[in-house]
């Protein structure tokens, strides 16, 4: 368990016992940007727990300064789980519950929490 974040560029994960959190800083209107940041920083910095199988739960929160980008929510939500997937679970078919949200927030990033369903 790795309560202390680590950061490389944009991207920080952490985990505290059975979840895992996501910060990625800064916002793009090109969702796919985010598949291979998540996906790199997964590949090269990432020495936290293995996939493992059963159902889980994604909470993904996109925070925004002032109008909100004009991105589909479901684009973001689809590249960020094609982008863990193989690190945090095996196929995202395992993912029993996904919310996605948009919200102001007091900086621009998205914050990504996954943990096992019970």
């Amino acid at each position: 368990m790795n309560r202390e974040w680590i950061v490389s560029g944009k991207v920080r994960a952490r985990e505290v016992g059975d979840v895992f959190e996501i910060m990625i800083d800064g916002l793009t209107t090109q969702a796919k940007y985010y598949k291979p940041l998540v996906y790199e920083f997964f590949r090269k910095e990432w020495r936290g727990s293995r996939p493992s199988y059963g159902d889980y739960v994604v909470e993904i929160v996109m925070e925004h300064v002032g109008d909100p980008p004009w991105m589909d929510l479901d684009n973001l939500a689809k590249a960020l789980l094609d982008a863990i997937k193989g690190y945090l679970f095996h196929d995202d078919a395992q993912v029993a519950r996904l919310l996605v949200e948009r919200k102001e927030g007091e900086r621009e990033r998205i914050t990504i929490r996954v943990f096992p369903r019970v």
